[in-house]
């Protein structure tokens, strides 16, 4: 009987730890059909979100404070390959509680968190925002490929920040030390937020990025303006308008217009519209399709149909 209540007990203790500890496989498959500017029609991989798989997990430590990973790996559903570093999205642990969040590893800078907020198209490969020629290197993630130490504020009256920064030990000579911080409101119809990024080489870069939404109900309008300024002072300037239209209960039409410049004599603005439309099969599963059309820069002209899993 003893051993009985014993082992019971133990069953209690097990289930009770399990209870609050998670671990959590999840993921992104998508590939389109389409055809990029001077290719042939193609499959590709990551049209409406980069396709990705992932390992997060979370362990309730008592008195509001948890412990917390998450690994991400990219993946082409063209091909099958992932990058050449086996998590090289996300790579990461921390805590996080009633003071906000705090990461240490590979992970996505600040200025990263909020880039894609206010971006039509569903922020995809379908945004007009493609013609961006900002030399910030958000595209290949190279600011992410060392370790830093990330930290977000907890939300208070819908206002919230991070910062993000790497550690002088983990800079390379291809990779020196970045800094970036975000501050965003975002409550009911509103989203306004603000980032800075400061990347000290081998090019010296500092990104400043302005972004904004508001949902009318009928339309949800987007705004977003970035500045990019080297260390010999030359800018580049961006801003892109657009709007996401609900057509119904499952289908959404998103229209861009976006135009960028270098700020240098004799230099033409490269613009871009874009034009997406996603009709959702259920809660994970979407289809989706668009065009994207630009003037003043090469290779940038795209359609393509696809459809995008989430796991």
């Amino acid at each position: 009987m003893k051993k009985s209540l014993i082992a019971v007990a133990a069953m209690a203790v097990v289930g009770a730890a399990s209870a609050q500890s998670s671990v959590t496989l999840y993921g992104i498959a998508d590939i389109w059909v389409g055809k990029p500017e001077g290719a042939k029609v193609q499959a590709g991989s990551g049209g409406l979100a980069r396709s990705r798989w992932g390992i997060k997990g979370s362990e309730d430590l008592g008195g509001g404070l948890s412990a917390n990973f998450n690994f991400e790996s990219a993946v082409n559903l063209g091909n099958g390959a992932t990058n050449a570093a086996m998590f090289d999205r996300q790579a990461n642990v921390g805590f996080s509680g009633g003071f906000g969040a705090l990461k240490i590893g590979r992970s996505w800078t600040a200025f990263d968190d909020i880039y894609g907020a206010a971006n039509s198209g569903f922020d995809s490969a379908l945004s007009a925002n493609a013609v961006w020629i900002n030399n910030y290197a958000y595209s290949n993630g190279t600011n992410t490929s060392n370790a830093q130490i990330h930290y977000t504020t907890p939300t208070m009256g819908g206002f919230s920040g991070a910062i993000s920064t790497k550690l002088k030990g983990n800079e390379t000579a291809a990779e020196m030390r970045h800094t970036a911080v975000y501050a965003k409101y975002e409550q009911g119809p509103i989203y306004a937020g603000v980032a800075y990024e400061k990347d000290d080489g081998p090019v010296v870069l500092k990104n400043t990025l302005v972004n904004g939404s508001y949902d009318l109900g009928m339309a949800k309008v987007l705004a977003s303006y970035y500045t990019t300024k080297t260390g010999a002072g030359i800018a580049t300037n961006s801003y892109q308008l657009g709007a996401d239209i609900p057509m119904g209960s499952a289908l959404t039409l998103s229209v861009g217009y976006a135009s960028s410049k270098v700020d240098v004599a004799g230099a033409k603005s490269a613009t871009g519209f874009g034009v997406a439309a996603g009709y959702s099969l259920s809660k994970r599963t979407t289809v989706y399709g668009g065009l994207r059309a630009t003037n003043n820069i090469a290779g940038k002209d795209l359609w393509a149909v696809g459809v995008n899993h989430k796991f």
